[in-house]
């Protein structure tokens, strides 16, 4: 990882490390390490590959990141505010399960914010910002491709923060973050031919984006929202043992 500078400067990082490579063409810009580091957790959470329940020690996060304890630390208070760990003390912190019990409140409240934050988006983005929006759902597609799922993940994490990065409004954006900390995107995944519709949904939002279209836009956003539920809440159904938590172990 190359050297950070200081926290009052802003962070473009490319966002590599020794034990997680982030295939990433779009770096993400932060104003802090703290910053850097919860994104990193984020993504890494959301995208199933720091599953559910894992015990995650500031030691070892700072090694696997090249960085002091500090930015780690704040970052997991950070992120247990957001309601992604649970119990961030000096010896870590637990990756929060997934409670079923709320999920339908919480897509009645993503589907609200995520297609406000899509349109004014679509009302904001530059062309090179078109084009990078694209790359990323291309490296969604790839992933897809190559039947990489833990990379399909990533990069839809990375699409949708980039979307809604753009929209400029971050208390939004803060409380989408929220949301997602309590939605289950690596059970979804799991799904069997999840993923390839998701990228046909992605295809939908871009294409209503590109004809500046905001009401086919936000069509597009909430659909792709709702049928990621409807496809969780069947096979919840048929195989209720998907909803539960990984049992607790240690960062490698």
């Amino acid at each position: 990882m190359p050297p950070l500078p200081g926290p009052d400067r802003r962070l473009e990082i490319s966002m590599k490390t020794r034990a997680r490579p982030r295939r990433d063409t779009t770096p993400a810009v932060f104003h802090t390490k703290e910053e850097y580091v919860a994104d990193f957790l984020r993504e890494g959470i959301l995208s199933g590959e720091i599953p559910r329940g894992m015990r995650l020690k500031q030691a070892d996060l700072a090694k696997e990141l090249g960085l002091s304890i500090t930015p780690v630390r704040e970052a997991l208070k950070l992120l247990a505010a957001e309601g992604y760990v649970l119990g961030a003390t000096h010896r870590g912190a637990i990756v929060a399960p997934f409670e079923a019990a709320s999920a339908s409140e919480v897509i009645e409240l993503r589907t609200l914010l995520e297609t406000r934050l899509t349109v004014n988006a679509m009302h904001r983005m530059t062309l090179s910002e078109m084009e990078q929006l694209q790359r990323l759902a291309q490296d969604f597609d790839h992933a897809y491709a190559v039947g990489d799922r833990n990379a399909a993940r990533a990069a839809n994490y990375r699409f949708h923060r980039f979307l809604y990065g753009l929209a400029d409004q971050p208390l939004s954006f803060h409380f989408v973050q929220v949301l997602w900390a309590k939605y289950p995107f690596d059970i979804i995944n799991q799904i069997g031919g999840r993923v390839g519709r998701a990228s046909e949904e992605h295809s939908r939002i871009i294409d209503a984006i590109l004809s500046r279209n905001a009401e086919a836009a936000a069509i597009a956003t909430s659909e792709h929202i709702r049928a990621g539920w409807v496809e969780l809440q069947a096979a919840m159904d048929a195989d209720p043992a998907l909803a539960e938590t990984t049992p607790a172990s240690e960062v490698a």
